[in-house]
């Protein structure tokens, strides 16, 4: 455990008060916060590791955050929709299309078009097998 709390290139607990409180070095401080935001970097065994409440690591990544964040404003943000079509890839050409309407029971129309036949026979299959509240009713 020491050899990762010596990892860091300064220590990260300048001085400590009266109180408890702890005064952190900033560059230390820095490190372990971009330490912290590497994917699958466990916030808490860091917190852990450096003797920091994960409470407060968490604070600060926050603050870090919003900072970065604010310097970044001006910059254009990548979007990506929320919703992401699906295309399936067919390398067999469609024998026939056909389409289908499901109403269900609470008023809910699903449409789907241009389906090919050995598709639609087995959507059929699987909507039959669901259960359906109207059908348990008493």
């Amino acid at each position: 455990m020491s050899e990762e709390k010596s990892a860091l290139s300064r220590p990260l607990v300048l001085a400590r008060g009266r109180s408890g409180r702890c005064s952190y070095d900033l560059i230390a401080k820095q490190e372990l916060i971009l330490r912290c935001l590497q994917p699958g970097v466990s916030i808490a065994r860091e917190a852990l590791t450096h003797g920091v409440n994960a409470n407060l690591l968490r604070k600060w990544i926050h603050h870090y955050q919003a900072a970065v964040g604010d310097s970044k404003a001006d910059e254009p943000h990548l979007t990506l929709p929320a919703f992401v079509p699906v295309v399936p890839q067919s390398s067999k050409p469609k024998t026939t299309d056909a389409s289908l309407t499901i109403t269900l029971v609470n008023g809910v129309k699903v449409t789907l078009q241009d389906l090919d036949l050995a598709e639609l026979s087995p959507l059929l299959n699987t909507l039959a097998n669901l259960p359906c509240s109207a059908s348990t009713r008493g």
